[in-house]
């Protein structure tokens, strides 16, 4: 890994503290939806929404004030990735079908990790996220979102949507899977 990957200045700009206090909530988010006191539902909620509004503003803020770094393009995306899954875990408790869902997440994440790190080696990057892992994230997020916000929520809506964001991950993986492939023709 080139070492101004982890400059100082860059592991300590405005959006990646906000990376890691994105990381620093997950916690207390699960700490809050396992609780049994009278406002632990409601802590979580406003958990959720702190920690998206950071998501949100990370970005903003290293796009307006060029504080884009190499670094942040692994740590925001990791935050994402361990929020995502953090919640969906202790969801799991509540919607079964979520267990089906995270592993096709691990599986694809996983995946993804692995050629991601064989086109490294080759000297390719894959560059920022594509359309479909945009949409992937977002339907899951927005799922993880309403089964929070709305919980319990019935399984003849949970289940439904949890299948359709499924779909949408697997489809994902597969135009992931031959984005990998077609890189290779860039291997050095």
């Amino acid at each position: 890994m080139n070492k101004d990957v982890f400059n100082k200045k860059d592991l300590l700009s405005i959006p990646n503290l906000m990376g890691y206090f994105r990381l620093l909530l997950i916690p207390f988010f699960c700490l809050a939806w396992f609780s049994s006191f009278q406002y632990s539902h409601l802590i979580a909620i406003l958990i959720l929404i702190v920690s998206t509004i950071t998501d949100f503003l990370d970005g903003l803020i290293a796009r307006k004030f060029n504080m884009i770094t190499e670094f942040g393009k692994f740590l925001d995306p990791l935050a994402d990735k361990l929020t995502h899954g953090a919640i969906a875990i202790c969801l799991c408790f509540s919607y079964r079908p979520l267990i089906y869902l995270l592993i096709l997440m691990a599986i694809k994440e996983g995946l993804m990790a692995l050629f991601g790190i064989i086109n490294l080696k080759h000297q390719v990057k894959l560059d920022g996220a594509k359309w479909y892992g945009k949409v992937c994230t977002a339907s899951l997020f927005l799922l993880l979102c309403f089964l929070v916000l709305f919980h319990p929520v019935s399984p003849k809506y949970s289940t439904p949507l949890i299948l359709i964001v499924m779909v949408i991950m697997f489809f994902t993986l597969l135009f992931y899977l031959i984005t990998f492939y077609q890189m290779r023709k860039n291997w050095h």
